[in-house]
């Protein structure tokens, strides 16, 4: 595992990678600005909080998610709507489509590695974009170690459990935000508990195309 912080301790912005096109950081009872000139993927962990864009204001409330191009600005302080915290990836560079959803199901739709399973949340506008998924580890779940070929950026958003790699153990609980490396050895294990994370990938390997997409594949020329 790499760095692992509490939102409540999330200050200044982490940092990933050599150029920075990544940045993690979070809001804690507090009023973030986001700038321009990237892509804001927010997860609200608890609480409530506003998202303010473009002249509009959206609750968020503990579960929730967003996907933000560009300025915005999200607000969990007392003088705002509530007292709220959550995690903020900015992927620099990258334009992607608003979005909000949410709150998180019970668990996820797709089957993933060892009866675990993950939801697309935000899936990618096209083949390659960054994607917002959530992983569900039922209870007693012992998974296969194994890699990511890009860094991945977690939130704990509920249960507890442990990641193991080869530099040792970490506890997982709620609130909890992590990363993990590109080709780090690791796995997931819950014991009487389930787990539920919310993870931000900065890349895809599946999407749609301008040969390969719904719009195109159902349209059904006829002379």
């Amino acid at each position: 595992m790499g760095d692992s912080l509490w939102l409540d301790a999330l200050s200044p912005a982490l940092d990933l990678g050599p150029t920075a096109t990544v940045r993690v950081r979070a809001w804690h009872e507090s009023r973030l600005e986001l700038a321009d000139g990237g892509t804001h993927y927010l997860l609200a962990f608890a609480g409530s909080s506003t998202l303010d864009r473009a002249g509009a204001s959206y609750p968020i409330a503990a579960g929730m998610f967003a996907c933000v191009p560009g300025a915005c600005t999200v607000d969990g302080s007392r003088s705002g709507t509530g007292t709220g915290t959550g995690l903020v990836v900015t992927h620099s560079g990258y334009r992607g489509l608003f979005q909000l959803g949410g709150p998180i199901e019970d668990a996820g739709r797709l089957r993933y590695i060892d009866g675990c399973t993950d939801s697309l949340l935000l899936g990618p506008p096209v083949l390659g974009d960054p994607c917002l998924n959530h992983l569900h580890i039922p209870a007693g779940t012992s998974q296969s170690r194994h890699v990511h070929p890009s860094v991945r950026v977690g939130l704990i958003a509920r249960g507890e459990g442990v990641c193991v790699t080869p530099e040792g153990e970490l506890a997982l609980r709620p609130g909890l935000a992590f990363v993990i490396p590109a080709d780090m050895l690791h796995s997931f294990c819950t014991r009487d508990a389930s787990l539920d994370v919310v993870v931000y990938h900065p890349d895809s390997d599946t999407g749609p195309t301008h040969e390969d997409h719904p719009m195109l594949n159902r349209t059904l020329l006829r002379k």
